[in-house]
């Protein structure tokens, strides 16, 4: 199934899974975590999504998590930091199944580069495996997260599977990461948009944000997610209020016009 919008697990420890029952609940069928302890219970979600599968179809849910290197994470590691690092991405994958309570992945991200700047050996011997699962039918889907145009562009110049998603935090003032989704674009990458309201709190915050919200009887969260939408973006929100969770929701269904997207994508424009 192809998501239009995603619930994002971080920063929940013990409300993580209240969070994605009450996120389910509210309608949301794709959900985004990590393998990664130090900010994301994915045991926790598993929780949720057990409940969940009592009465519910695999097949209605959209699972995205990723592979997160040993520097990223705390001391509780979901891998044998002793293992070659092919062996420690099919251990997160393994460990990351059970968790989730699943045979597949919609969706798998390298939780960013091993670099700063390009990519290194590293980056590119965790593509290959993830490549190799993908292949097997393990993730039906790979990607990347927190990259750089100059390191999306050398992964798809090495990349035999092509990556399906890009994962960033999406910036006003950098023209929404522009740089980046133009790749995207040109190369039928779906760019998935992380901290579109805390990331930009002028433009949420914004007197013409609030006017445009207020002539559509919408909230400015609810106008940013659709100006999201618009240009591109598949939105992830992380909200733990379930009347939130429902109004983000209902924002897809948001008929700006195209002044009013315009005036809002323009407040941080650089």
């Amino acid at each position: 199934m192809a998501p239009d919008f995603l619930y994002g697990t971080a920063w929940k420890e013990d409300d993580t899974r209240r969070c994605v029952r009450d996120a389910l609940a509210a309608g949301f069928r794709a959900i985004d975590t990590a393998n990664q302890r130090r900010h994301y219970s994915e045991a926790g979600v598993g929780e949720a999504l057990a409940d969940w599968f009592v009465e519910h179809p695999r097949a209605d849910l959209f699972l995205q998590t990723k592979f997160t290197y040993q520097r990223s994470q705390d001391h509780r590691l979901p891998y044998d930091p002793a293992a070659p690092l092919p062996e420690r991405v099919v251990q997160s994958v393994r460990s990351s199944l059970a968790h989730l309570h699943t045979e597949y992945l919609d969706a798998y991200l390298l939780h960013g580069p091993s670099v700063r700047v390009g990519l290194g050996p590293d980056d590119h011997a965790v593509w290959q495996t993830m490549e190799q699962l993908y292949e097997e039918g393990t993730l039906l889907q790979i990607g990347v997260s927190n990259v750089r145009a100059d390191q999306l562009r050398a992964l798809l110049d090495r990349a035999s599977v092509k990556p399906a998603f890009v994962q960033n935090r999406c910036y006003a003032r950098t023209g929404w990461d522009a740089d980046v989704r133009a790749i995207c674009h040109e190369n039928g990458i779906t760019y998935q948009g992380f901290s579109l309201l805390t990331a930009n709190r002028v433009t949420w915050g914004h007197k013409e944000t609030a006017r445009i919200a207020r002539s559509h009887g919408a909230t400015p969260a609810q106008v940013i997610f659709q100006c999201a939408i618009r240009l591109g973006i598949l939105p992830i929100t992380g909200t733990t209020d379930p009347a939130h969770m429902a109004q983000d929701l209902d924002s897809r269904a948001l008929a700006l016009s195209e002044v009013d997207v315009d005036a809002v994508t323009r407040i941080e424009a650089p």
